[in-house]
């Protein structure tokens, strides 16, 4: 819909016509990502900060039927922990990858408007990634892991 008029470019083949008459399209976009700093940035002061800790963990689940399952997991839950706040308030977000785990872990929150790789990415076996943002857009949110880069 443009300006209050439908096109069915289907069945109205001077529908492409039509936008050329108007001018073209703009396409407009908010920032693709939410800005991310340092969790003692300026921006963050005077906010509620929630911490949400999470580790990237291998585990075996039995299937009940055939075998074992192998599973990388958040925090050995499936699905992972509820992260919950109210928006405005700065997600503080930890990852932390076990010594032993035989790959990289990653995370990706659609609600964070944050890219995750680089801002992520994948955190090696041993080691931690924080990372923190605004909880700007209101709504139920899922999370995952990023893979590896």
């Amino acid at each position: 819909q443009l300006n209050a008029t439908a096109f069915d470019v289907k069945s109205d083949v001077s529908a492409l016509q039509k936008i050329r008459d108007m001018g073209g399209l703009e396409l407009v976009m908010p920032a693709a990502f939410a800005a991310t700093g340092d969790c003692d940035a300026a921006e963050f002061a005077g906010r509620t900060v929630v911490e949400f800790n999470l580790t990237g963990e291998s585990i075996t689940l039995p299937t009940g039927l055939a075998g074992d399952f192998n599973a990388m997991t958040f925090s050995e839950q499936i699905p992972g922990p509820t992260l919950r706040v109210t928006q405005g308030d700065v997600v503080k977000m930890t990852l932390t990858v076990p010594d032993g785990e035989a790959t990289p872990h990653g995370n990706d929150m659609h609600a964070s408007q944050v890219t995750a790789v680089p801002t992520f990415g994948a955190v090696q076996p041993g080691t931690s990634k924080t990372y923190c943002y605004i909880a700007e857009v209101p709504g139920v949110y899922k999370y995952h892991c990023s893979g590896v880069n």
